[in-house]
């Protein structure tokens, strides 16, 4: 932090992360039963609890982990299968607080970025399931955090808080494998950061991999950083996979370890067949194919949960890329094109990923970081008579959450045909 800077902000981060934890907890034990992907997850959690043997494969063992102590805690019912997913969430919006406040250094800003985030309507549904999504976002959001906490650190600093991140980023990848290319995108950012710095000081390559004298990151040279990155964040990963060690039938042993990260890839990658919500990676930003999670009758009712996004935000945020995106070409704004490329960045490696058949929910994370460009976009262009739009889209934002709640939170509705209230397109369920 310079002199300039205003005090830090830990108590509106304190009060928001409050708000949050408490919206997520609110009737979390409706529905009373399994939902959508919990009906995976949840027995794997169990069966992690017994250790009595491997079950779904196809995904690293943190999330499920992570379910089996909420279990552990709270019980084998409702509550206790999605506690920590509520944790979760509530961690994204706390880490999109401080990676807002990191880059711009306004309370304000930071503050919309995180009543984005928790207005997005994404962000609430995987807050109240467990699944594995919510865990991995945490990590990645939070390993984010910690890096550019890392950034701007005292030189005897910067080294924790970058093992710090590389650990963060170890458990996403943990939680689920969507998570990987993060850390390659952490590294290429380190290397790209410090080559423009040194160009921009008419300095020498060299010069740029050292530690010395440098404005970001000072005192990390670049070589070793780079294998401390990917040491720690392997190293992390597998020792995620310890209790697989100790199951009673087909135990994990260090020479079949690499085996079975190969069937795990061969099961991520099989050919699957159609499925009613399937959707492709360029429909996703148009919102063009949500997801029912739940409708049905349960717990003495009709009652939905539609995995949708606050059209404000999801719709509004790709205006908002586009906008960081110009504020970089004509002012070369970084920050700008930083908050931009994170959303790019989680967006464009799905056209990469080998996946037969994607879904809606694989966008939650590029939903996530539609905060940053939209802060962002609000606080570069927010003057004049337009000094208080953000205010007003925040309104918004809050006014379309309320709206769209009652298929959000599983609440009672009157009859099987009242989805159709909320279906503004043919192509919505």
């Amino acid at each position: 932090m310079t002199a300039e800077s205003p005090p830090r902000p830990y108590r509106a981060a304190a009060i928001i992360g409050l708000v949050a934890q408490l919206l997520f907890t609110i009737r979390l034990a409706v529905p009373h039963k399994l939902v959508f992907d919990e009906v995976h997850y949840v027995p794997a959690a169990r069966v992690l609890l017994e250790l009595s043997g491997p079950r779904n494969i196809e995904h690293p063992l943190l999330g499920k982990e992570l379910i089996a102590l909420g279990i552990m805690l709270f019980g084998d019912n409702s509550f206790g299968w999605r506690i920590m997913s509520t944790f979760a969430a509530t961690a994204v919006v706390l880490g999109i607080f401080a990676i807002a406040w990191m880059l711009f250094g306004k309370l304000r800003t930071a503050t919309m970025a995180s009543l984005f985030v928790l207005l997005n309507i994404t962000v609430f549904i995987q807050a109240r399931i467990a699944m594995l999504d919510g865990f991995m976002a945490a990590f990645v959001v939070m390993g984010i955090a910690a890096l550019l906490w890392a950034m701007r650190a005292p030189p005897e600093k910067v080294w924790r808080r970058w093992l710090l991140g590389s650990f963060l980023l170890g458990l996403a990848v943990a939680a689920k494998w969507a998570a990987a290319p993060f850390i390659a995108y952490a590294a290429v950012a380190l290397i790209w950061i410090r080559l423009r710095d040194a160009r921009m000081r008419k300095r020498s390559v060299y010069a740029a991999l050292n530690p010395g004298d440098q404005a970001y990151w000072p005192g990390l040279p670049v070589v070793p950083a780079l294998i401390a990155l990917g040491v720690v964040s392997i190293a992390t990963y597998c020792l995620t996979f310890w209790p697989a060690f100790y199951y009673a039938q087909f135990p994990l042993t260090r020479e079949g370890f690499v085996a079975f990260q190969m069937r795990m890839y061969a099961a991520q990658t099989q050919v699957l067949p159609p499925h009613t919500y399937q959707s492709s990676w360029p429909s996703w930003p148009l919102m063009i194919r949500p997801i029912w999670y739940l409708y049905e009758p349960v717990d003495g009712a009709m009652r939905g949960i539609l995995l949708i996004g606050n059209p404000a935000i999801l719709w509004g945020g790709l205006i908002a890329v586009a906008a960081c995106l110009y504020a970089w070409v004509r002012d070369g704004s970084m920050k700008l094109l930083a908050v931009a490329g994170l959303w790019i960045g989680s967006y464009a490696m799905w056209i990469l990923i080998p996946k037969s058949i994607g879904f809606f929910y694989y966008y939650y994370l590029p939903s996530i970081f539609l905060a940053l460009p939209l802060a962002g976009a609000f606080d570069r262009f927010r003057t004049g008579r337009w000094k208080h739009w953000d205010e007003g889209f925040l309104v918004l934002c809050f006014c379309l959450f309320v709206y769209f709640y009652p298929i959000i939170s599983a609440m009672a509705l009157n009859d099987p045909q009242d989805f159709r209230h909320w279906m503004w397109f043919s192509t919505w369920p």
